[in-house]
């Protein structure tokens, strides 16, 4: 197969209860490349920051120590401030497959299908309310992650196009986790907090308690019992042409077969490193990046790759030489010409 198929992952571990000289390397070595996107082509249509952070103190008040931290750390850069309150931001819409077990043992495995070059690479743990771990994004958010109590979050886009006011969910996933214990207590914050756009969470917690919700900037949130989600609402999408081209239903119907089995932990990971939830169009935005299964009982969150496995917990250090790890994955044909 040729080189150009081939693209390297790289995820780093960074251990630091509250941010500090790690978080602000981290902010010097993207900041460039998250400056172009939050301000966009011609640098407006981006909230004030008085709008902005007045937002941020009412919907998510226990969150804004550590924001005023975060803006200290950049210099008091205004357009940072700005964007870390991931209000009303650029919108993005990443592909993903997620499904939560409930029993004997609960666990959540997502696949997250995205482009690589808008990837921030990072495993965050922190302490900011209390312990966190999770995959990060603008900065401070999280695509998915875990909290002490053992309440497991997990994003996909929600497949319905527009967008209101309202947060980025990345920070939504992060203050659910800083927040609630159980998946009850994530439903009713679910409830008061505004979305930038359409998106489905799943939900698992240590008893055992899972939902997906779908969550929109239109209307409020609906709860399904059946703890899976792909990139559409329910069992009919809305947009079918939408979709269609995220092969949505394809991969909901795998992961509803799936379910029927029973299936445990190792039998939950093998199928999502695997067609149709695995997806290897990384040249369209569209392969899968990571694998991560979480595990609350055991505390830890296992990246995966087929072949490659890279575990992280709540304790592991970031100065470690195994706190990052690098893998080669490849487009298929197939997926390539589709």
């Amino acid at each position: 197969m040729p080189d150009a198929l081939e693209y390297a992952v790289t995820l780093r571990g960074i251990t630091e209860p509250r941010p500090g000289p790690r978080w602000q390397q981290l902010f010097a070595t993207t900041w460039p490349a998250y400056r172009a996107w939050y301000l966009g082509a011609d640098g407006t249509g981006r909230p004030d920051l008085t709008t902005a952070t007045a937002m941020l103190v009412r919907h998510m008040p226990e969150l804004v120590p550590t924001y005023r931290r975060l803006v200290d750390l950049t210099g008091r850069d205004e357009t940072a401030a700005r964007m870390l309150t991931l209000w009303d931001p650029p919108r993005f819409s990443p592909g993903c497959s997620q499904m939560a077990l409930t029993a004997p043992v609960p666990a959540l495995c997502r696949n997250y299908d995205y482009s690589l070059d808008l990837f921030e690479g990072t495993v965050l743990t922190t302490s900011f309310t209390r312990p966190v771990i999770g995959t990060g994004d603008c900065l401070w958010g999280l695509l998915d992650g875990m909290n002490d109590a053992g309440l497991v979050v997990s994003l996909a886009f929600g497949g319905r196009p527009g967008s209101g006011q309202g947060f980025g969910v990345p920070l939504v996933v992060r203050y659910l986790l800083e927040v609630a214990e159980t998946t009850e207590q994530a439903r009713l914050l679910l409830r008061r907090l505004p979305l930038a756009m359409a998106y489905n969470l799943t939900i698992v917690d240590a008893t055992g308690d899972a939902v997906s919700a779908y969550l929109s900037h239109d209307g409020p949130p609906e709860f399904s019992e059946i703890p899976i989600a792909t990139n559409h609402r329910g069992d009919r999408p809305d947009f079918p042409e939408l979709s269609r081209a995220l092969h949505s239903v394809e991969r909901r119907e795998a992961l509803l077969r799936l379910s029927a089995t029973d299936p445990g932990p190792a039998e939950l990971l093998a199928a999502f490193l695997d067609a149709p939830l695995r997806n290897t169009g990384y040249s369209r935005s569209f392969g899968t990046l990571y694998t991560a299964l979480y595990q609350p009982a055991l505390g830890v969150v296992d990246y995966c790759w087929p072949g490659h496995t890279w575990r992280r917990g709540f304790t592991d250090p970031d100065a470690d030489p195994d706190a990052t790890t690098t893998v080669v994955v490849r487009e298929s044909e197939r997926q390539h010409v589709r």
